[in-house]
């Protein structure tokens, strides 16, 4: 009889340690994906919707770092206590691994819209249980989560389909901000692997060098030209001209700026090279932008400085454009590593300005030769007071400040004559020439 007991405790010992998490004890990736099949073979059967959620802890990796595991750990207990207590009974709520759960939802209607609606009850539900402050060990702690939401219909849909969907769905959760839920359309799929190819494909520019810069003319108040600003373009072999607008913001995300970053320093300082062999190009200045994932590179200034060296060029002519923004973070490193770089003669200028971020007392600290006026307030120059106003008192700070103010987007006469007239000492835009391939822009110097 004693053997009996003992086998049986043995097997529901395994049964737990098979098909449960052995913190949560909520069913595990194994119980779960055997109870998801039932449900869509029953969903084909009975034509009633159900819903598939992937829900994540938003900043759960900041908590688990900065307190501990074992605080980690009560944490994940009683958020699945509270998941529990959500959903309905037949319902399953499963714990994947780490901080990922999902929730299965059976039987919800035959109409997809009164399935949605159900659906979302529960998740708003979810949010806001989830978010209510937890005791931790004598301390109050409150986190938040992203859910994303797949809804099933019939069998035909795999589990790992629904999983991806829900999975997708769930990170468009965490993009608009966290604390949210958003049910999966196929337009996010259709943009993910949109995603994916461009990215595959900026990797194989990056290593075909099928980059090109382009030069956009930047003249002082008599018309004359006095340097120019490098404009990255991308002539893709199948889908043409891409816009920077499109690949930049994804080579920010995954890093990829930091070579494509470098290669455009080469470029333009083998290009500043170029001009100095020539007298009536030797004394232009070029203007580089930069990204904040490639100034706080350790060697970024050792690579500037090696860079102007490789290329024998005076460093005065070398003017790095940054953003207001990149002043949001490390703004005692920015400093720092500007300084260093103007120390050699290597100018500096804030694009976008008016935009963003820009304490005043940073402002003066800033080595900044020049500030640049957003074209968003210079468009609406002759028609917008307001706008008015932020140019004049740009303009006002700048000249404060003894540095040089340049515009850019002026792309009519009046835009120039009220700039001019108001103090703007250097202009550019479509008005003055547009971006140009390198034979195209020092034709149009000639002429």
């Amino acid at each position: 009889m004693a053997d009996i007991t003992s086998n049986k405790a043995a097997a529901k010992e395994i049964e737990v340690l098979a098909f449960y998490d052995p913190l949560t004890l909520l069913p595990n990736r194994r119980l779960f994906t055997d109870r998801l099949n039932h449900a869509l073979a029953s969903s084909a059967r009975s034509q009633n919707k159900g819903a598939l959620l992937f829900i994540d802890l938003d900043n759960f990796k900041n908590l688990n770092d900065s307190l501990g595991h074992a605080v980690g750990d009560m944490l994940l207990l009683q958020v699945a206590e509270r998941l529990n207590n959500c959903v309905r009974e037949g319902d399953t709520v499963a714990r994947l691994g780490g901080d990922e759960f999902v929730v299965t939802l059976e039987d919800l209607s035959l109409q997809l819209d009164e399935a949605a609606s159900k659906t979302k009850l529960i998740g708003e539900k979810i949010l806001h249980q989830v978010s209510q402050p937890y005791n931790l060990g004598g301390h109050e702690h409150q986190i938040t989560c992203s859910i994303g939401v797949a809804l099933f219909h019939h069998h035909e849909q795999s589990q790992d389909e629904l999983l991806k969907q829900a999975d997708i769905a769930m990170y468009q959760a965490k993009k608009v901000g966290r604390n949210a839920i958003c049910f999966f359309d196929p337009g996010m799929q259709t943009s993910i692997n949109a995603r994916v190819e461009l990215e595959r494909d900026l990797n194989i520019a990056i290593n075909e060098q099928q980059f090109e810069l382009f030069y956009q003319i930047q003249l002082d108040i008599h018309g004359q030209a006095i340097g120019a600003e490098a404009l990255i373009r991308w002539p893709h072999p199948e889908l043409g001209l891409i816009s920077p607008a499109k690949f930049i913001p994804l080579a920010e995300e995954t890093d990829l700026i930091i070579p494509i970053g470098s290669w455009v320093l080469d470029t333009a300082c083998a290009q500043l090279k170029q001009w100095q062999k020539d007298t009536s190009t030797q004394g232009l200045v070029l203007s580089v932008n930069v990204s904040a994932k490639q100034l706080h590179q350790v060697d970024f200034t050792s690579t500037v400085q090696n860079t102007i060296n490789k290329y024998a060029i005076n460093p005065n002519l070398l003017k790095l454009e940054i953003t207001e923004s990149m002043l949001l973070n490390s703004i005692e490193d920015t400093i720092n590593i500007m300084s260093r770089l103007q120390t050699i003669g290597v100018r500096f200028s804030l694009d976008d300005f008016g935009t963003g971020y820009s304490s005043l007392q940073y402002l003066k600290r800033l080595p900044l030769n020049q500030l640049k006026i957003d074209q968003s307030f210079v468009r609406d120059i002759t028609v917008d007071e307001s706008n008015r106003v932020i140019i004049r008192t740009i303009i006002a700070m700048a000249q404060s400040l003894g540095l040089e103010t340049i515009a850019e987007g002026v792309e009519t006469e009046a835009q120039r004559t009220y700039l001019l007239t108001n103090g703007c000492t250097h202009f550019q835009g479509y008005l003055l020439g547009k971006p140009l391939p390198i034979h195209d822009f020092e034709s149009a110097l000639k002429s």
